[in-house]
């Protein structure tokens, strides 16, 4: 089993409650956990796994995003979907930007008929920007 960093989690998870404005009590109730194991993550001492991965949502971070801490790496957040209540998603890299082009670029080819090769590019251009607005693609 790889070290676990409780230190590091315990840091990022208070600091993520108060960015939130909940306090730790409220924020053990939202996980379906008791406050004492909430104080127990915060202060970097051992809780059972699945009390983690209580705390993720809680958090707004994707789930294994604790676990991710504990590693060394950072919390992805999420961020609720509009309109879907219990839903989440989180926002893709920048790096992610070329990909998505590509992606729409052969859908359309695959699904027009017709389209010229500007009319593909301004396309895939619009998707891009849609999502940036929407919040789904950083860059």
């Amino acid at each position: 089993m790889a070290p676990r960093d409780l230190d590091a989690l315990a840091k990022a998870v208070k600091k993520r409650r108060i960015e939130l404005g909940l306090g730790y009590k409220a924020a053990a109730k939202q996980a379906g956990i008791a406050p004492d194991t909430w104080k127990r993550i915060e202060t970097g001492l051992p809780v059972r796994e699945l009390s983690y991965a209580k705390a993720d949502p809680v958090l707004q971070w994707a789930s294994g995003s604790c676990a991710a801490v504990m590693q060394g790496k950072s919390p992805v957040p999420v961020a609720p979907a509009e309109g879907a209540p219990g839903v989440s998603i989180s926002p893709m890299p920048p790096e992610a930007l070329d990909a998505v082009k590509d992606v729409v670029q052969l859908a359309a080819i695959a699904t027009t008929s017709g389209l010229t090769a500007d009319e593909i590019r301004a396309l895939s251009e619009k998707v891009v920007r849609d999502l940036k607005e929407k919040g789904f693609l950083g860059g």
